[in-house]
């Protein structure tokens, strides 16, 4: 599953649907696709979700891969996979836009 997020003050960003989900309890919402946050609860998600990438952030890196794994493929921490929806939220709470996210 993909999940998409949109407002008209940015692009639209897919996610595979396990990260999304994450990141939508990061701002502080159900785990509910399709959803939506009012314009007006925009700047109150964008703080939460900062809030939680930041704690992301100081978490211990996973675990070094073992050398004899050649073909393990490096980890993408939540921190990282987050900046495109931190720039999306940032953007719809300057606009006072709605932000919608549904699955593709």
């Amino acid at each position: 599953m993909l999940v998409t997020f949109r407002t008209k003050a940015y692009a639209n960003v897919t996610m595979f649907g396990n990260v999304a989900l994450e990141m939508i309890k990061m701002m502080g919402h159900s785990e509910t696709v399709p959803g939506a946050i009012t314009a007006e609860n925009v700047p109150t998600a964008l703080e939460q979700f900062k809030a939680a990438v930041a704690i992301e952030k100081n978490k211990p890196d996973p675990e070094e891969v073992e050398d004899d794994e050649e073909d393990a493929e490096p980890q993408v921490s939540i921190a990282t996979r987050a900046l495109p929806l931190l720039e999306l939220l940032t953007a719809a709470a300057k606009d006072d836009c709605d932000v919608m996210w549904d699955k593709e």
